[in-house]
């Protein structure tokens, strides 16, 4: 009886293993030693509970190297969610830009999480109550106040390290213990990003698609209610004109 009806409220992508290496030509750090499973995002899942959205991102393993509250600190998690009209373009401190608009961004980095929303402007960008972060086998299970609904999303992972104020291991051409490693010129910060298997083209283009409902449908809702409006106007005054008169 409820398989249906919660399939409906629930969205869940696949993302391909082993492709925590950006494009293929970044060399992950090995001080401090994470495995690039750690980074490797593997699945999201967004389920509404309630009123509210819950996400769910599964990783490779879960490790935490800086030992920091929470049980995971190798990797930085940035969502974004689309939920209308207009939006941000870009996304802070990832090099990256979206076509579409965000209007959420949750970011769980170093034991912490964040939430800021954006206007339908995209200019201004207010914090909110940050999420409810718990970590359950290899998953983040993340809890947040976005009304129930359905959307469109970009996820990404990045490595992690206490000694930046974003918390963003920056790439760079730089080869040390400590490096996270890679020769493209001016590339983007994280290492996976949710994308279909082979799709490398945010590495070249830095635009991430999105997944899920990205495209506010509201307006061709409208259209389509106009478009009906106007057929049964249209079938009316032909019944009406056909009609014998006595």
């Amino acid at each position: 009886m409820f398989g249906p009806l919660l399939a409906a409220l629930t969205f869940t992508f696949t993302d391909p293993i082993g492709d925590a290496h950006g494009d293929g030509s970044y060399v992950l750090p090995t001080r401090p030693a994470v495995s690039a499973d750690a980074l490797d995002l593997r699945e999201f899942t967004a389920q509404r509970q309630g009123k509210t959205m819950t996400f769910r991102i599964s990783f490779g393993s879960m490790q935490n190297p800086w030992n920091l509250p929470g049980g995971s600190s190798a990797g930085v998690t940035d969502l974004f969610v689309k939920a209308g009209l207009g939006g941000a373009n870009d996304l802070p401190d990832l090099n990256l830009s979206v076509n579409e608009g965000w209007h959420y961004h949750i970011r769980v980095a170093g034991g912490h999480a964040s939430m800021e929303s954006a206007g339908a402007d995209g200019k201004a960008l207010t914090p909110q109550d940050p999420p409810q972060v718990s970590v359950e086998g290899t998953t983040l299970v993340i809890s947040t106040s976005i009304p129930a609904g359905k959307y469109g999303y970009w996820l990404t992972s990045s490595f992690y390290t206490p000694f930046s104020k974003t918390g963003l291991l920056l790439p760079s051409a730089q080869a040390s213990p400590s490096a996270l490693s890679t020769a493209r010129a001016n590339p983007p910060v994280p290492v996976d990003v949710l994308a279909p298997e082979g799709d490398y083209t945010v590495y070249t283009t830095r635009i991430l698609a999105p997944v899920g409902r990205a495209r506010d449908i509201r307006p061709l809702l409208l259209f389509g209610l106009g478009g009906l409006g106007v057929l049964l106007t249209v079938v009316a005054t032909l019944r009406l004109w056909r009609t014998p008169r006595p």
